[in-house]
């Protein structure tokens, strides 16, 4: 029988996920020799090549693709059994290490907090890292954050093996104008009456796709007069005049607007982001992540209800 050492696979894997060996080797705090003579070995165990040259880097062979489609099922399982046997150790307490983006902080995973430190059971020790929504699955993926809240715009496909993903709600995008705008008080706004408006969003990343696709989809493409990334910055720049924003409604009803801004709903558009979690797959069932996850869903609906 063909011997399958899951250190190596993960080794593998990781390779897959970052492209060279030498980006493994710093994602496994191994040396690139090390990386390179455990796949050796690796290949040797299982009697097919698993990497051939391109030019001065390396890429997987057919059979490597193959290794990895059967590896991940293996992976899950492990996930499942680690899941389980530190339910059966710790109960369904534990600690479960969050990555979340910065909106979805205040709005989803503080108030999840708090619901389970409100519970007549002791819940899980939840641990916070702020994280871009782009980066939370390669945080996931190299096992340093047990659960990711990140947007369906960055999601990796539904078939990819490596995650389980559960969408929580879809956040309205409402659009911030300054408060003296000639269509602040404007019936019915629609996104297609601020299409000759200077827009403020993003330069790259997901707001700016998510601005420009709302925009598109009303019919224009927006005049990108400023770029900014954090709301801060956004709002301030609005309430001095200087142009208008697309403004997720995670963000206005956790940080409500000051004076100078006025938050208008685009009933007529209701444009939206998708606000997923993720774990690795088999991990949801562990009890302590699974109680996290029951707490995001409950916090998450009450939000929609609210809003």
């Amino acid at each position: 029988m063909t011997e399958w050492d899951v250190k190596k696979l993960r080794i593998l894997r990781t390779l897959r996920d970052r492209g060279t060996v030498t980006a493994t080797a710093e994602a496994l705090l191994m040396t690139p020799s090390a990386v390179s003579q455990q796949l050796t070995n690796l290949a040797g165990q299982l009697g097919v090549p698993l990497l051939e040259a391109q030019g001065r880097r390396v890429r997987l062979t057919d059979a490597a693709h193959l290794v990895l489609r059967h590896a991940e099922a293996v992976f899950a399982q492990l996930e499942r059994a680690d899941a389980e046997l530190a339910g059966y150790l710790r109960g369904d307490a534990g600690q479960v290490r969050v990555g979340a983006f910065s909106t979805a902080v205040p709005a989803l995973v503080v108030p999840a907090v708090r619901l389970l430190a409100a519970g007549d059971r002791p819940g899980p020790e939840v641990r916070v890292r702020e994280a871009e929504a782009a980066q939370a699955y390669d945080l996931l993926a190299a096992g340093e954050v047990d659960l990711a809240l990140s947007l369906a715009a960055h999601a990796p496909t539904a078939r990819d093996p490596r995650f389980a993903l559960l969408p929580l709600l879809a956040d309205p995008l409402d659009v911030a104008v300054p408060a003296g705008h000639h269509l602040a008080g404007a019936p019915a706004l629609r996104l297609a009456d601020l299409s000759r408006e200077a827009w403020i969003f993003g330069g790259s990343g997901p707001w700016s796709e998510i601005t420009t696709a709302a925009c598109e989809a009303a019919g224009f493409v927006p005049e990108q007069a400023h770029s900014a990334a954090g709301w801060t910055a956004i709002l301030a720049m609005v309430r001095a005049g200087m142009g208008v924003a697309l403004i997720p409604r995670m963000v206005s009803a956790s940080d409500r607007p000051r004076d100078g801004v006025v938050m208008r709903v685009l009933e007529a558009d209701r444009p939206h982001r998708h606000v997923v979690a993720a774990v690795r797959q088999g991990a949801e069932q562990g009890p302590a992540v699974a109680r996290v996850l029951a707490a995001l869903e409950e916090v998450a609906s009450t939000f929609v209800k609210q809003n």
